[in-house]
Protein backbone atom coordinates (compact mmCIF):
# COMPACT_ATOMS: atom_id res chain seq x y z
CA UNK A 1 0.00 0.00 0.00
CA UNK A 2 1.63 3.52 -0.95
CA UNK A 3 1.11 6.70 1.00
CA UNK A 4 -1.95 7.52 -1.19
CA UNK A 5 -3.31 4.06 -0.41
CA UNK A 6 -3.22 2.98 -4.11
CA UNK A 7 -2.38 -0.41 -4.88
CA UNK A 8 -0.72 -2.23 -7.95
CA UNK A 9 2.23 -1.78 -9.80
CA UNK A 10 5.04 0.63 -8.63
CA UNK A 11 6.20 0.14 -12.37
CA UNK A 12 4.43 -0.89 -15.69
CA UNK A 13 5.96 -1.43 -19.00
CA UNK A 14 4.71 -2.91 -22.23
CA UNK A 15 5.76 -3.07 -25.35
CA UNK A 16 8.44 -0.79 -25.27
CA UNK A 17 10.93 0.40 -27.87
CA UNK A 18 13.60 2.88 -27.71
CA UNK A 19 16.28 3.53 -30.54
CA UNK A 20 20.00 5.22 -30.79
CA UNK A 21 19.71 5.90 -34.94
CA UNK A 22 18.72 2.58 -36.36
CA UNK A 23 19.56 0.66 -33.38
CA UNK A 24 16.77 -0.51 -31.03
CA UNK A 25 18.50 -0.44 -27.85
CA UNK A 26 14.99 -1.45 -26.07
CA UNK A 27 13.30 -4.04 -28.20
CA UNK A 28 9.74 -4.34 -27.33
CA UNK A 29 10.12 -4.45 -23.41
CA UNK A 30 7.66 -5.78 -20.85
CA UNK A 31 7.86 -5.36 -17.43
CA UNK A 32 5.91 -5.21 -14.38
CA UNK A 33 7.16 -4.70 -11.60
CA UNK A 34 4.54 -4.87 -7.66
CA UNK A 35 4.29 -2.76 -5.25
CA UNK A 36 6.93 -3.73 -2.13
CA UNK A 37 9.10 -5.99 -4.41
CA UNK A 38 12.64 -5.73 -4.34
CA UNK A 39 14.03 -6.77 -8.06
CA UNK A 40 17.43 -6.81 -9.66
CA UNK A 41 17.94 -5.75 -13.19
CA UNK A 42 21.06 -7.82 -14.81
CA UNK A 43 22.80 -7.76 -18.36
CA UNK A 44 25.67 -7.07 -19.62
CA UNK A 45 27.26 -3.75 -20.83
CA UNK A 46 25.10 -2.46 -23.86
CA UNK A 47 21.91 -4.73 -22.90
CA UNK A 48 19.69 -1.61 -22.20
CA UNK A 49 19.58 -1.21 -18.15
CA UNK A 50 20.44 2.46 -18.00
CA UNK A 51 18.15 3.05 -20.62
CA UNK A 52 15.49 1.65 -19.23
CA UNK A 53 15.88 3.67 -16.05
CA UNK A 54 15.87 6.74 -17.91
CA UNK A 55 12.89 6.14 -19.83
CA UNK A 56 11.18 4.91 -16.19
CA UNK A 57 12.13 8.63 -15.16
CA UNK A 58 11.27 10.55 -18.09
CA UNK A 59 14.74 11.18 -18.96
CA UNK A 60 14.78 10.13 -22.01
CA UNK A 61 11.18 8.98 -24.14
CA UNK A 62 10.22 6.29 -25.64
CA UNK A 63 9.84 5.74 -29.43
CA UNK A 64 6.78 2.87 -28.92
CA UNK A 65 5.32 1.34 -26.69
CA UNK A 66 4.43 2.72 -22.95
CA UNK A 67 6.06 2.67 -18.88
CA UNK A 68 3.88 3.83 -16.46
CA UNK A 69 6.05 4.47 -13.00
CA UNK A 70 3.38 4.97 -9.91
CA UNK A 71 0.29 4.99 -11.83
CA UNK A 72 1.65 7.83 -13.95
CA UNK A 73 2.75 8.10 -17.84
CA UNK A 74 6.67 8.28 -17.34
CA UNK A 75 7.42 10.90 -19.54
CA UNK A 76 4.63 13.10 -17.97
CA UNK A 77 6.07 12.58 -13.82
CA UNK A 78 4.69 16.13 -12.17
CA UNK A 79 6.57 17.16 -9.15
CA UNK A 80 4.68 14.84 -7.16
CA UNK A 81 5.22 11.68 -8.65
CA UNK A 82 8.74 12.56 -8.62
CA UNK A 83 9.00 13.47 -5.14
CA UNK A 84 8.12 9.91 -4.67
CA UNK A 85 11.09 8.41 -6.51
CA UNK A 86 14.44 8.11 -5.02
CA UNK A 87 17.02 7.61 -8.00
CA UNK A 88 20.78 6.59 -7.73
CA UNK A 89 23.00 7.11 -11.34
CA UNK A 90 25.98 5.08 -12.16
CA UNK A 91 27.84 8.88 -11.82
CA UNK A 92 26.33 11.60 -9.55
CA UNK A 93 26.07 14.94 -10.45
CA UNK A 94 27.00 17.22 -6.94
CA UNK A 95 27.72 20.58 -6.51
CA UNK A 96 31.56 20.67 -5.57
CA UNK A 97 31.43 23.56 -3.74
CA UNK A 98 29.32 23.17 -1.32
CA UNK A 99 29.98 21.19 2.30
CA UNK A 100 28.43 17.46 2.64
CA UNK A 101 25.86 19.46 4.92
CA UNK A 102 24.85 22.35 2.71
CA UNK A 103 24.41 19.51 0.27
CA UNK A 104 21.79 17.31 2.57
CA UNK A 105 20.32 20.93 3.67
CA UNK A 106 20.02 22.20 -0.01
CA UNK A 107 18.54 18.97 -1.51
CA UNK A 108 16.27 17.95 1.54
CA UNK A 109 14.39 21.52 1.30
CA UNK A 110 12.55 20.41 -2.19
CA UNK A 111 11.08 17.11 -0.63
CA UNK A 112 8.45 18.13 1.76
CA UNK A 113 8.32 14.61 2.72
CA UNK A 114 12.37 14.74 3.92
CA UNK A 115 12.91 12.47 6.99
CA UNK A 116 15.47 14.59 9.03
CA UNK A 117 16.38 12.16 11.21
CA UNK A 118 16.53 9.08 9.23
CA UNK A 119 18.99 11.34 6.80
CA UNK A 120 21.47 12.00 9.79
CA UNK A 121 21.20 8.42 10.68
CA UNK A 122 22.50 7.75 7.07
CA UNK A 123 25.01 10.06 7.06
CA UNK A 124 26.14 8.62 10.62
CA UNK A 125 25.73 5.03 9.40
CA UNK A 126 28.17 5.98 6.12
CA UNK A 127 30.83 8.21 8.16
CA UNK A 128 30.58 10.75 6.07
CA UNK A 129 32.47 13.94 6.89
CA UNK A 130 29.89 16.55 7.22
CA UNK A 131 32.20 20.26 7.26
CA UNK A 132 34.32 18.98 3.99
CA UNK A 133 33.19 20.01 0.33
CA UNK A 134 31.72 17.54 -1.76
CA UNK A 135 34.82 18.39 -4.78
CA UNK A 136 37.64 16.36 -3.31
CA UNK A 137 35.49 13.53 -1.55
CA UNK A 138 36.43 10.32 -2.85
CA UNK A 139 34.34 8.47 -5.33
CA UNK A 140 32.93 5.97 -2.85
CA UNK A 141 31.92 8.87 -0.58
CA UNK A 142 30.09 11.02 -3.47
CA UNK A 143 28.38 7.64 -3.91
CA UNK A 144 27.45 7.47 -0.13
CA UNK A 145 26.05 10.87 -0.21
CA UNK A 146 24.31 10.00 -3.59
CA UNK A 147 22.60 7.32 -1.71
CA UNK A 148 22.01 10.00 1.03
CA UNK A 149 20.09 11.89 -0.78
CA UNK A 150 18.14 9.25 -2.75
CA UNK A 151 16.73 7.80 0.47
CA UNK A 152 16.00 10.53 3.03
CA UNK A 153 12.63 11.56 1.74
CA UNK A 154 11.63 7.79 2.29
CA UNK A 155 10.66 7.35 -1.06
CA UNK A 156 8.24 4.72 -2.63
CA UNK A 157 10.17 3.73 -5.41
CA UNK A 158 14.14 3.31 -5.17
CA UNK A 159 15.93 2.89 -8.91
CA UNK A 160 19.13 2.23 -8.48
CA UNK A 161 21.57 1.98 -11.45
CA UNK A 162 25.06 0.79 -10.31
CA UNK A 163 25.27 1.83 -6.88
CA UNK A 164 27.80 0.21 -5.28
CA UNK A 165 30.14 0.10 -7.81
CA UNK A 166 32.73 2.21 -5.23
CA UNK A 167 31.81 0.98 -2.40
CA UNK A 168 34.39 -0.50 0.50
CA UNK A 169 32.50 -3.78 1.93
CA UNK A 170 31.57 -2.21 5.09
CA UNK A 171 29.53 0.89 2.81
CA UNK A 172 28.15 -2.02 0.87
CA UNK A 173 26.56 -3.79 3.94
CA UNK A 174 25.00 -1.01 5.33
CA UNK A 175 24.06 -0.01 1.70
CA UNK A 176 21.85 -3.65 1.68
CA UNK A 177 20.57 -3.29 4.99
CA UNK A 178 19.23 -0.32 4.15
CA UNK A 179 17.92 -1.28 0.67
CA UNK A 180 16.11 -4.52 3.00
CA UNK A 181 14.65 -1.64 5.56
CA UNK A 182 13.64 0.20 2.37
CA UNK A 183 10.97 -2.51 1.32
CA UNK A 184 10.27 -3.85 4.89
CA UNK A 185 6.87 -3.17 5.04
CA UNK A 186 5.34 -3.97 2.11
CA UNK A 187 5.64 0.42 1.22
CA UNK A 188 9.09 0.55 -0.40
CA UNK A 189 9.67 -0.68 -3.93
CA UNK A 190 13.13 -1.42 -5.11
CA UNK A 191 14.61 -1.39 -8.90
CA UNK A 192 18.55 -2.14 -8.51
CA UNK A 193 20.58 -2.21 -11.50
CA UNK A 194 23.99 -3.94 -10.66
CA UNK A 195 26.44 -6.52 -12.09
CA UNK A 196 27.21 -7.64 -8.43
CA UNK A 197 24.94 -11.08 -8.52
CA UNK A 198 25.81 -11.68 -5.01
CA UNK A 199 24.25 -8.31 -4.06
CA UNK A 200 21.16 -9.57 -5.89
CA UNK A 201 21.00 -12.66 -4.13
CA UNK A 202 20.89 -11.53 -0.53
CA UNK A 203 18.37 -8.50 -1.03
CA UNK A 204 16.41 -9.23 -4.26
CA UNK A 205 13.08 -11.96 -4.55
CA UNK A 206 12.95 -11.18 -8.27
CA UNK A 207 15.16 -10.92 -11.45
CA UNK A 208 14.75 -9.33 -14.67
CA UNK A 209 17.74 -10.68 -17.28
CA UNK A 210 17.95 -8.19 -20.35
CA UNK A 211 19.51 -9.30 -23.52
CA UNK A 212 19.78 -7.03 -26.61
CA UNK A 213 17.24 -5.10 -25.53
CA UNK A 214 14.62 -7.54 -24.43
CA UNK A 215 13.77 -9.28 -21.20
CA UNK A 216 15.07 -12.43 -21.26
CA UNK A 217 13.32 -13.97 -18.06
CA UNK A 218 11.45 -11.96 -15.54
CA UNK A 219 10.84 -14.20 -12.25
CA UNK A 220 11.47 -15.12 -8.83
CA UNK A 221 15.44 -16.06 -8.42
CA UNK A 222 14.51 -19.21 -6.71
CA UNK A 223 12.46 -20.42 -9.88
CA UNK A 224 15.03 -19.39 -11.97
CA UNK A 225 17.63 -21.06 -9.52
CA UNK A 226 14.96 -24.63 -9.55
CA UNK A 227 14.95 -24.35 -13.26
CA UNK A 228 18.64 -24.23 -14.80
CA UNK A 229 21.06 -26.73 -13.37
CA UNK A 230 24.62 -27.95 -14.81
CA UNK A 231 24.75 -31.79 -15.12
CA UNK A 232 28.18 -33.95 -14.64
CA UNK A 233 27.70 -36.86 -17.03
CA UNK A 234 30.16 -39.60 -16.58
CA UNK A 235 29.67 -42.76 -19.35
CA UNK A 236 31.29 -46.27 -19.91
CA UNK A 237 32.51 -45.30 -23.35
CA UNK A 238 33.07 -41.90 -25.17
CA UNK A 239 30.27 -39.86 -25.50
CA UNK A 240 29.41 -38.40 -28.87
CA UNK A 241 30.31 -34.67 -29.32
CA UNK A 242 27.05 -33.08 -29.23
CA UNK A 243 24.35 -35.03 -26.62
CA UNK A 244 21.93 -32.81 -27.99
CA UNK A 245 20.22 -32.73 -25.06
CA UNK A 246 16.60 -30.46 -24.45
CA UNK A 247 17.45 -26.89 -23.19
CA UNK A 248 20.95 -27.28 -23.36
CA UNK A 249 22.87 -23.73 -23.23
CA UNK A 250 25.80 -25.15 -23.32
CA UNK A 251 28.42 -27.97 -22.87
CA UNK A 252 31.59 -29.47 -22.30
CA UNK A 253 32.45 -33.20 -23.51
CA UNK A 254 35.52 -34.69 -22.84
CA UNK A 255 35.90 -38.65 -24.12
CA UNK A 256 33.55 -40.31 -21.11
CA UNK A 257 33.07 -37.53 -19.20
CA UNK A 258 30.62 -34.04 -20.08
CA UNK A 259 29.43 -30.90 -18.29
CA UNK A 260 25.79 -29.72 -19.70
CA UNK A 261 24.04 -27.12 -18.21
CA UNK A 262 20.21 -27.20 -19.04
CA UNK A 263 17.98 -24.89 -18.54
CA UNK A 264 14.72 -26.96 -18.05
CA UNK A 265 16.09 -29.89 -15.69
CA UNK A 266 13.41 -32.15 -14.46
CA UNK A 267 13.53 -35.48 -12.93
CA UNK A 268 12.66 -36.75 -15.99
CA UNK A 269 15.02 -35.28 -18.15
CA UNK A 270 17.61 -36.41 -15.86
CA UNK A 271 16.31 -40.35 -15.83
CA UNK A 272 16.30 -40.00 -20.09
CA UNK A 273 19.72 -38.76 -19.83
CA UNK A 274 21.12 -41.51 -17.60
CA UNK A 275 19.23 -44.50 -19.74
CA UNK A 276 20.07 -43.00 -23.18
CA UNK A 277 23.78 -42.18 -22.44
CA UNK A 278 24.37 -45.71 -19.61
CA UNK A 279 25.60 -42.72 -17.94
CA UNK A 280 25.75 -41.62 -14.08
CA UNK A 281 24.81 -38.26 -13.49
CA UNK A 282 25.16 -35.53 -11.04
CA UNK A 283 22.79 -32.76 -10.74
CA UNK A 284 24.78 -29.09 -9.79
CA UNK A 285 23.04 -26.29 -8.25
CA UNK A 286 24.45 -22.82 -9.86
CA UNK A 287 24.37 -19.48 -8.05
CA UNK A 288 23.22 -16.27 -9.86
CA UNK A 289 26.16 -15.56 -11.36
CA UNK A 290 26.72 -18.81 -13.05
CA UNK A 291 23.57 -18.67 -14.25
CA UNK A 292 23.59 -15.37 -15.93
CA UNK A 293 26.71 -15.99 -17.71
CA UNK A 294 25.34 -19.33 -18.60
CA UNK A 295 21.96 -18.04 -20.07
CA UNK A 296 23.75 -16.04 -22.28
CA UNK A 297 25.69 -16.35 -25.37
CA UNK A 298 28.38 -18.78 -25.93
CA UNK A 299 31.32 -16.58 -26.61
CA UNK A 300 30.19 -15.17 -22.91
CA UNK A 301 30.45 -18.89 -21.74
CA UNK A 302 33.52 -19.43 -23.66
CA UNK A 303 35.24 -16.98 -21.96
CA UNK A 304 34.08 -18.51 -18.19
CA UNK A 305 34.97 -21.98 -18.77
CA UNK A 306 34.04 -24.49 -15.85
CA UNK A 307 36.65 -26.47 -15.43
Amino acid sequence: MSRDGDVGEAVRVSGLVKRFGPRAVLDRVNLEVPRGQVIGLLGLNGSGKSTLIKCLLGLLKADEGSATVLGTDAWKLADREKARIGYVPQEATLYPWLTVRQTVAYVSSFYASWDRAWGEELLRRWDLPLGHRVGPLSVGQKQKLALVLALGHRPELLILDEPVASLDPVARRWFLETVLETAADGSGTVLFSTHITSDLERVASHVALLREGKVMFHDEIDVLKDRVKRLRIEAQADLPADLRLPGSLRQEVRGRQALVTIDGVDAALVAGVRERLAAEVVVDNLNLEEIFLELHDGEVAAANPRR
